[in-house]
């Protein structure tokens, strides 16, 4: 039977840490084993204490003693996911665990080995702010322009990968430039980006939303510096 990595990156997301790796335990993975790894990104709130009182089977915690950002913590994660195909959760509610069979029939199916959620393609979701579904919207257009991709939604949160191609990558990111860093790595090597319509719940800064304007320019700069890189 194969398996899949749910990789959930955490930092400081007390309030609701409990609740998405209840239902990403609960949710339905067509047929496949599942583990879930945790990495605490050096949480200073009682997120570990949190996630410690949980009773989930095949949960693993692992820690950074302070916080490296969100893609240290994958890479991390990485190290340590066992299964044949790789899915990233984001530790809020912003993206529901019920689209994981939508996320993960493109890659049994054999139709490719990456596939993205994609919030723009169900016409119905709604955003935290105009500002950041306009620098969404900025960094998919630059990705295509780049790229020759047609992408909707670059920065989605959900992003599934077969594990051997994705540990293919030489991945450097340590904050939020995970996104365009994988992405401009998927498409330099060839390999097709699937985009499926997801559901999503937007949160504001004051919920905890720790984007910021500076990810932005840090994630336009990666796919410069990768699309232009010698390699």
């Amino acid at each position: 039977m194969k398996k899949v990595s749910i990789v959930v990156p955490v930092y400081n997301e007390e309030s609701t840490i409990q609740e998405i790796l209840t239902r990403a335990s609960k949710a339905i993975t067509i047929g496949l084993d599942k583990e879930i790894i945790v990495v605490d990104d050096g949480s200073s709130d009682k997120t570990v204490s949190k996630i410690k009182n949980l009773k989930i089977k095949k949960l693993t915690l692992l820690k950074h003693m302070k916080n490296k950002g969100k893609g240290s913590a994958l890479r991390t994660a990485l190290k340590r996911a066992s299964g044949d195909i790789i899915l990233v959760q984001d530790a809020d509610l912003e993206y529901s665990p019920k689209e994981y069979p939508k996320l993960l029939k493109p890659i049994l199916k054999g139709a490719g080995k990456v596939v993205y959620g994609s919030r723009e393609l169900s016409g119905k979701n709604t955003h935290s702010s105009i500002f950041f579904h306009a620098g969404g919207r900025l960094v998919t257009f630059l990705t295509n322009l780049l790229y020759g991709s047609s992408l909707t939604d670059e920065s989605t949160g959900y992003k599934v990968f077969d594990a051997k191609f994705l540990k293919s990558l030489p991945l450097k990111c340590r904050r939020f430039e995970f996104c365009p860093e994988v992405t401009a790595l998927t498409l330099k090597k060839g390999e097709k980006i699937i985009e499926v319509p997801i559901s999503y719940s937007a949160r504001h800064k004051e919920d905890g939303k720790k984007i910021k304007a500076m990810d932005g320019i840090e994630a336009i700069w990666t796919l410069l510096k990768i699309r232009f890189k010698n390699t």
